[in-house]
């Protein structure tokens, strides 16, 4: 069937409004990106499985299926060219991409992510303290002081990035996912994030260390392969950003709604329910990646009712997936920690699956509970109606957590 396409609210000022606008137009809708560019969103439970399982038919690498960007219609400084020009394993199909994530996810082991909780309870516990320095009355915006810091402090700390050089290894994750840049702001990002990242690597090289980017400049498959330095500039790219923006956006949502549902809060609080159904329920309610970039149609397909043609991009609509009513009936947008149902896909299924995921359920686990155990009296300090979302229609997170602590 024919649709006009939706163009998406560059400001983000309303992802769920916008995902159900997507949804009412059938499980796949046509949209527009930024620069006219048209896409597809898929805002379905089913129909987003089916593509996620599908890696044989919807493909990663726009340099192989995307007639626009391998005719030079997509030019460098399209706003989201960063999501199409790295090379890592999001970009990558097949045994390219096998080989990448069989490297990658030596990072990730159960014992590697483990070993990790020493290091996230010591960052937890000293954001803290600077916390409980705060002077009686005043309001602290959660996300600058705990939200942010936390797997932005960790992810460097993994991963090597020196004290002076994080903020501009960090950056570019934040830039790229703002989609309210200008072309030219979009082609500084690339280049600035590259710059960045590979200078880490080139350091690494030159002095290696114990951290992970040490570990995947040495790291080889079984046939003696290593990532190329593009690679390696292209997996920190991922890692640095995924492992900030993410679940600074999940902490975000959590804190926000537990304190507008109080007697959930206290449920949790009390044991009655636990922190894991706190952080399953806020994946599904308010994915933190609301539209993910990209997928190519390698054929002519039908997805709900949907023929996408041969070449055409598509997002994954996460935002409208965990919120979709076949799934999760009338109470689809509602918070709700106690429902037996909590299903979503919002760290993705199939051979893309999230390799942080264990990572960031650790990190939640922590911190959530040292939170609302050090601050009993934590309250926001405006109505949520006036926390002010990301500008992006890609990541789903509060600009702000404003709060007392008392």
């Amino acid at each position: 069937m024919e649709q006009c396409p939706i163009v998406m609210d560059c400001t983000g000022q309303n992802i769920q409004a916008e995902a159900a606008r997507l949804r009412a137009q059938g499980p796949v809708a046509r949209v527009e990106l930024p620069g006219g560019v048209l896409a597809w969103s898929v805002t379905s439970y089913d129909a987003a499985k089916k593509i996620l399982l599908d890696d044989s038919v919807f493909l990663k690498e726009a340099k192989k299926y995307w007639p626009k960007y391998i005719n030079g219609e997509i030019l460098p400084d399209w706003q989201m060219i960063t999501w199409v020009v790295m090379e890592n394993m999001l970009t990558r199909d097949g045994d390219d991409h096998k080989r990448l994530r069989g490297l990658i996810s030596k990072v990730f082991t159960p014992r590697r992510v483990e070993a990790t909780r020493p290091m996230i309870e010591k960052i937890v516990y000293s954001l803290l303290d600077d916390l409980a320095a705060t002077p009686p009355g005043d309001v602290v915006d959660l996300k600058q002081k705990f939200t942010f810091p936390l797997p932005a402090r960790l992810v460097c700390d993994m991963f090597g990035v020196p004290e002076e050089s994080r903020e501009d290894a960090l950056r570019g994750g934040q830039v790229n996912v703002d989609t309210t840049i200008t072309p030219e702001e979009a082609a500084a990002n690339v280049e600035q994030w590259h710059d960045a990242l590979g200078e880490l690597v080139a350091s690494r090289r030159r002095d290696p260390g114990d951290d992970l980017t040490s570990f995947l400049i040495t790291a080889q498959d079984s046939e003696g392969t290593k990532l190329t330095d593009e690679e390696l500039v292209g997996t920190l790219h991922v890692m640095l950003g995924a492992g900030s923006e993410t679940l600074t956006n999940v902490l975000g949502h959590a804190i926000i709604n537990l304190l507008t549902h109080r007697e959930q809060l206290e449920m949790v609080s009390s044991g009655q329910v636990s922190w894991d159904s706190v952080f399953e329920e806020t994946m599904r309610v308010e994915a933190p990646v609301c539209q993910l970039p990209f997928r190519f149609a390698g054929k002519d397909v039908e997805i709900g009712g949907v023929t996408i043609p041969k070449g055409d991009p598509v997002l994954m609509g996460f935002a409208g997936v965990g919120r979709d009513p076949e799934i999760h009936g009338e109470t689809a947008d509602e918070f709700d920690i106690t429902r037996a149902n909590k299903a979503h896909l919002s760290f993705g299924l199939g051979a893309h699956f999230c390799l942080g995921a264990p990572l960031a359920k650790l990190e939640a686990s922590i911190a959530m509970p040292a939170l609302f155990g050090r601050f009993p009296g934590l309250r926001l300090a405006v109505s949520p109606e006036e926390i002010t979302p990301l500008p992006s229609f890609l990541m789903n997170g509060p600009s702000e957590v404003p709060v007392y602590l008392s």
